[in-house]
């Protein structure tokens, strides 16, 4: 069966100035258009209803709430690098890491419990390299899309990937038993992901479906990790490789923690109002966007003229956020290089509105990544924590040369080796 009758009636249903989509997307979901993620839905008018029913789940004011379940996966990462620095190991996988915290974070929010990757840094089930497995297979096959229909049924109904769906339902069946057992007292503080929704299918079936559940949970594991610890491995390697900024960071730090301003773990806020800390993030972020390929749309009936040329109805056209960043009519002559003082410079100038118009890490408009806030509150408040608490040494061949990234759509370090030391205070 082929995708694009469908793809095309979508797009023939929209006004003339619409870009939906392109079909690349149909392989990061089942050949089902009723079963489509928030990531992959291709239409529009679906794609807007569906993100409704969770965004107030996903706003900042309401992540915030979940601040205790980020520190406590930060304390054991904080453990488990102690314990590295207190052995002495000399090879140590940073990115790896940085997984382990995201995915156990994302565990918590989501299902209340953590998946237990920071206990040992074990991927016990391959859920890593599956994930890994499956975004190749979507990122390759979303080329030509019309073979998704006949792959996607080959693809093993057993391993890391089924893991992940089958520990999805049983987490989201285990969360339903619980909340009808009068006996068994709800957690307290914040509801995580799947009570909360639980509690609105409860109040309106058609409100929230089974369905819904289990796709924005499944979701939050595939996307949420592999893009937060990307986004981590690129601040903690480029400050790394700039010693200077490194050091700037750390005073900034240290003197928000002598004025007590800054606290141990780190809130929110204090990480919000450290200026130097979110220029490292967005520079970061702008140097080293998680996904690596562009946002692929459709060219609408009439056709589009864009950069002074045109394209005919029905191109597949799309910005990479890696070129748009890198835009130095945007950020300056030396677009090209490491230097987090340009956000503070632009600031400064007034122009950091304009700015954000050209920044892409997380998307952009309507189909901006639904866990944008998310990844901003993990990795504002874990950073602080490591740069304060410890020293590191990059393994030689990636001082020298640089780390090596494997690209699919996200854009992931395969050798982000190091030492790292506790520091002395």
């Amino acid at each position: 069966m082929s995708i694009f009758p469908q793809v095309y009636k979508v797009y023939k249903e929209r006004t003339e100035a619409d870009m939906i989509q392109a079909p690349w997307y149909w392989a990061w979901m089942p050949p089902d258009p009723n079963k489509a993620s928030l990531f992959a839905e291709l239409n529009p008018h679906r794609h807007s209803l569906q993100r409704r029913k969770f965004a107030s789940a996903y706003s900042m004011s309401s992540l915030v709430g979940y601040e205790p379940f980020v520190d406590n996966c930060t304390s054991l990462f904080i453990s488990r690098f102690q314990e590295l620095a207190h052995t002495n190991s000399q090879h140590v996988n940073f990115a790896h890491w940085f997984q382990c915290y995201a995915f156990d974070v994302i565990g918590e929010i989501t299902f209340g419990q953590r998946f237990g990757f920071l206990d040992a840094g074990v991927d016990k089930d391959g859920v890593f390299a599956a994930i890994e497995a499956r975004s190749s297979y979507s990122t390759f096959v979303g080329v030509f899309p019309a073979l998704h229909a006949m792959l996607f049924p080959l693809l093993p109904k057993s391993g890391g990937h089924a893991y992940v769906g089958n520990y999805t339902r049983s987490q989201i069946a285990s969360k339903e038993q619980a909340l009808k057992d009068p006996k068994i007292e709800k957690r307290e503080g914040k509801e995580d992901f799947v009570s909360k929704f639980l509690d609105i299918k409860s109040e309106d079936p058609e409100k929230m479906t089974a369905l819904d559940i289990f796709t924005i949970c499944q979701s939050n594991i595939g996307a949420g990790s592999d893009t937060t610890a990307i986004t981590l491995s690129a601040v903690l390697y480029y400050l790394l490789k700039h010693p200077r900024t490194f050091e700037t960071l750390r005073k900034e730090i240290d003197d928000g923690a002598t004025a007590g301003m800054v606290s141990d773990p780190v809130t929110f806020k204090e990480a919000n109002e450290m200026p130097y800390l979110q220029a490292v993030i967005k520079e970061a972020l702008r140097l080293h966007s998680a996904t690596g390929l562009p946002l692929a749309r459709v060219v609408p009936p009439s056709g589009a003229d864009l950069a002074g040329h045109h394209f005919a109805a029905g191109t597949t056209v799309g910005i990479n956020s890696w070129v748009a960043h890198h835009n130095s009519e945007v950020y300056g002559n030396d677009a090209e290089a490491w230097r987090p003082e340009r956000w503070l410079e632009m600031q400064e100038q007034g122009r950091g509105a304009e700015v954000e118009k050209y920044f892409f890490a997380f998307g952009m408009g309507s189909r901006t990544c639904i866990g944008k806030n998310l990844s901003l509150l993990e990795v504002s408040k874990l950073i602080p924590q490591v740069v304060r608490k410890f020293d590191f040494v990059l393994e030689e061949g990636v001082r020298r040369e640089g780390w090596r990234c494997e690209s699919r759509w996200f854009v992931k370090p395969v050798d982000f080796w190091g030492a790292l030391v506790q520091r002395a205070r």
